[in-house]
């Protein structure tokens, strides 16, 4: 709830300031300025993005307000889950998690990890490299290039939402231009007028400046910046699995195996070795 709390104080702050310095609040209502502003980075975010982008965009604005789904308990359960096949592989052979990999959304394995199995891109991501592994004789080297790879091109699907929305924030300001001027036309329209109705248009026109100003800094560009911070958290999952993979392809056994996974997490998310140590020797 940190956006929400992070939102109210720049809006208090901008409020509460325009108030105590006297300031007229109704004034600052000029809907018709909100339109062309908003209406006009919306259209330009169509414009610019295909349609995955908007779709995932939309998916992501959720976990902007209440955060990323990645978070250290899903982390332990991706770490936990491949030592749970590393070990099934050790103990029966690699012919026996055959079944796991080729259907995660079935498997008994993946199933005790619910938070996995519905992150479809992630469980994929699992299976397809222990496929790999049992079907071939793959070197960890090649292993570790081709999974770099693939996290390169996911790392550019989940950070494409927020160079979406940091776009728009960009263009905020100019559109709200375009409403100030936009303003200054209806202004000099009644031009003749009394005073009192050029001012109103002035300061309507003047509004429209304000908001794009707030809008781009105060709104969207936050929310980009959460974006891309909730994707870098959940790429470390993808690292995390990676690191696990290939050390245990180099030889060394579950145990230690998971061990080099947790070493890549971010520390403000990185289980303790003995809380990952619970929860493997647990299963």
């Amino acid at each position: 709830m940190l956006f929400l709390a992070g939102f109210t104080v720049v809006v208090f702050s901008v409020i509460y300031g325009y108030i105590g310095s006297h300031g007229v609040l109704a004034a600052l209502w000029q809907p018709y300025e909100f339109l062309i502003i908003l209406g006009a980075g919306i259209g330009a975010h169509i414009v610019s993005n295909p349609g995955p982008t908007h779709i995932d965009t939309l998916k992501l604005l959720p976990q902007v307000v209440t955060g990323g789904k990645a978070n250290k308990s899903m982390y332990m359960d991706c770490l936990s889950l491949i030592y749970d096949i590393l070990n099934k592989s050790r103990k029966e052979g690699m012919m026996s998690i055959e079944g796991d990999v080729e259907n995660p959304q079935q498997s008994g394995v993946f199933s005790k990890y619910p938070a996995i199995q519905s992150n479809k891109p992630l469980a994929d991501f699992i299976a397809d490299y222990f496929r790999l592994i049992a079907a071939g004789n793959m070197q960890a080297h090649e292993l570790e290039a081709l999974m770099d790879m693939e996290i390169d091109s996911r790392l550019h699907e989940l950070i494409g939402p927020s160079q979406a929305v940091q776009k728009i924030a960009d263009a905020m300001p100019g559109f709200g231009i375009v409403a100030a001027v936009l303003g200054i036309v209806i202004t000099m329209g009644a031009i003749d007028g009394p005073m009192e109705e050029l001012g109103r248009h002035i300061a309507a026109a003047l509004v429209g400046t304000f908001s794009g100003v707030l809008f781009g800094y105060g709104l969207f560009g936050p929310i980009a910046s959460k974006m891309e911070h909730i994707a870098h958290e959940e790429i470390k999952l993808y690292e995390s699995a990676k690191a696990t993979i290939v050390a245990s392809v180099n030889g060394l056994p579950p145990q230690l195996a998971v061990e080099f996974g947790r070493k890549v997490l971010f520390s403000h998310g990185r289980p303790s070795f003995n809380e990952l140590e619970s929860k493997v020797r647990g299963r």
